[in-house]
């Protein structure tokens, strides 16, 4: 009598699917706009980092923790919430066009993709000068080698420094607890406006619509919203409602 193999669960076996059912493909010249025709000082861009569909698990991918996969296996992907780009495509955006001859880049990365951010800021026509912004997410992830609860804004430069400079005192650590997915703290798009309130400025890949600014991307609203920090809407709801007034932000 011929037994049946019975074929073993893996993690494996079960994100693998998903993964195929939830990513979503970018091909950028088919889904994206055309870039504006005009000339900025300023330009701010969070791409979305292709990681190859690499996974980010917890212990319920290991088979001791979970036996039999009883439980639901967390994964997680930033190709499941949008359309991430590889790096060559990213390379195809004539960001050139739109820069001024004096123009600073503002370049969203993470500690996987901070190669590659340097090598595209460059082939879109920047000199890598620093980490304008570190941002401190109180929140960690699943690391290979550490504990990982930071990203970076880099700083790119054509030319020379756009004039006239605003305030010189913003600071390079925020600390702002994560929300959800991509989402970034809105203090760095501020703390960019302060320094350079005059310039004429453009947020890529945006899914808002700041005033003040010029947008490209998918997902922007029609009207233009006001760009207000946690701090701002704290101090406004102490002026309405005297110091006792307490927000909380999950």
């Amino acid at each position: 009598m011929l037994q049946e193999e019975k074929r073993e669960i893996t993690a494996y076996s079960i994100y693998h699917v998903e993964q195929k059912k939830r990513t979503k493909i970018n091909p950028l010249e088919d889904i994206y706009p055309e870039l504006p025709e005009k000339k900025y000082q300023v330009i701010y861009a969070d791409p979305p980092w292709d990681y190859g569909g690499k996974m980010q698990y917890d212990k319920s991918t290991i088979k001791e923790e979970n036996k039999g996969f009883e439980k639901k296996i967390f994964i997680s992907s930033a190709a499941f919430k949008y359309p991430t780009v590889k790096l060559n495509q990213l390379k195809e955006l004539d960001v050139s066009s739109i820069s001024a001859n004096d123009c600073l880049l503002f370049m969203w990365t993470t500690g996987p993709q901070m190669a590659n951010a340097i090598e595209l800021g460059e082939a879109w026509g920047f000199e890598y000068k620093t980490i304008a912004f570190v941002w401190d997410k109180m929140v960690h992830n699943p690391g290979r080698y550490t504990l990982s609860q930071t990203e970076f804004v880099l700083a790119f430069k054509k030319g020379r420094f756009p004039q006239p400079r605003g305030a010189r005192n913003i600071k390079q650590m925020v600390k702002v607890r994560r929300g959800k997915h991509s989402v970034k703290p809105i203090e760095i798009i501020d703390g960019i406006t302060k320094m350079f309130p005059e310039q004429q400025k453009i947020e890529l890949f945006a899914r808002n619509n700041y005033a003040g600014w010029d947008n490209w991307g998918l997902e922007i609203p029609d009207k233009k919203i006001a760009i207000k920090t946690t701090e701002d809407i704290v101090k406004n709801t102490k002026d309405i409602f005297g110091e006792q007034q307490v927000l909380k932000f999950d």
